[in-house]
């Protein structure tokens, strides 16, 4: 119970810490995410793919709070029982190590963090995978593809259980990583951070060749759409940073570019519209 206070304690220093500048530009999450929405924010508004699309979009401030919410709300609110699963898994004789595939021991750090930028990448698409083909999964997700004007901060906009499910796979992405400590990945969160809102923002960008391997925002649309081809009845384009996933297992979709194309699902009209309400929705069909 100790150990849960005081991660719990120390969550809200790391989050006022950060807020009122007292760690490292590199380790500042809070002002970081907030620089990359802006500069995103600013292409939109200088490129805008859907330019009869008004910069304050449909439910712009509701996705703005859930950004806000599932950084860094829900991490101190949850740190205690991330701090119980870790002492779980010590009790258990589970170490970093001891689960490791790869020993970058020996290896520079770029390279140590390209092979956790593209671990990592692989086991939140095979999580995203996941929440569009089983129900019970759905019923949470569906509360990121209410989302009916893409803008930068609809990234961010998913179901607080989310977060429990996508945390253990990327704890176990580091742990499949002998001689990589987590600490040195600030590039690799910032670079997702960047990935995930462009491929929300309303800009056209698809890398050219590049689509290949990187996702892009037109890919992303089309996850997005309400309409799905019949073969890929629960899903195309599950990619986060990389796109290569979904040429590997045949879960791409690339028709000509729409930028008026519908998004959302079938019933989306009955989410319940203010977080309040969304914060229950998943527990009952």
């Amino acid at each position: 119970m100790e150990s849960f206070i005081s991660s719990f304690s120390n969550s809200i220093s790391w989050l006022i810490q950060m807020i009122t500048f007292q760690t490292a530009w590199y380790q500042n999450y809070f002002w970081g995410l907030i620089l990359i929405s802006l500069l995103i924010w600013v292409l939109e508004i200088l490129f805008p793919w859907r330019k009869n699309q008004k910069i304050i979009r449909k439910d712009f401030w509701l996705d703005m709070f859930y950004m806000f919410f599932n950084f860094f709300l829900f991490t101190v609110f949850m740190s205690g029982f991330y701090q119980l699963f870790s002492t779980l898994l010590h009790f258990l004789g589970f170490r970093i190590n001891s689960l490791a595939i790869f020993n970058l021991n020996d290896k520079s750090l770029g390279v140590q963090l390209v092979v956790f930028f593209v671990l990592s990448d692989f086991f939140q698409w095979f999580t995203h995978l996941l929440l569009h083909r089983f129900d019970f999964l759905w019923r949470f997700h569906q509360v990121h593809h209410s989302v009916k004007e893409m803008g930068f901060a609809a990234h961010l906009r998913y179901h607080w259980m989310e977060n429990i499910l996508y945390k253990p796979l990327k704890t176990l992405a580091v742990m499949l990583i002998g001689g990589f400590e987590p600490e040195q990945a600030y590039w690799v969160h910032f670079l997702a951070i960047t990935m995930g809102h462009l491929n929300h923002a309303n800009i056209r960008i698809t890398w050219g060749l590049f689509k290949y391997i990187f996702n892009n925002p037109v890919m992303h649309l089309y996850h997005h759409a309400y309409k799905l081809p019949k073969a890929k009845r629960f899903g195309v384009n599950f990619g986060i940073s990389l796109s290569l996933w979904d040429f590997i297992f045949n879960t791409h979709y690339l028709p000509k570019p729409n930028k008026n194309l519908k998004i959302g699902y079938k019933g989306d009209e009955l989410l319940p519209k203010t977080f309040r309400k969304q914060f229950f929705v998943g527990f009952k069909k």
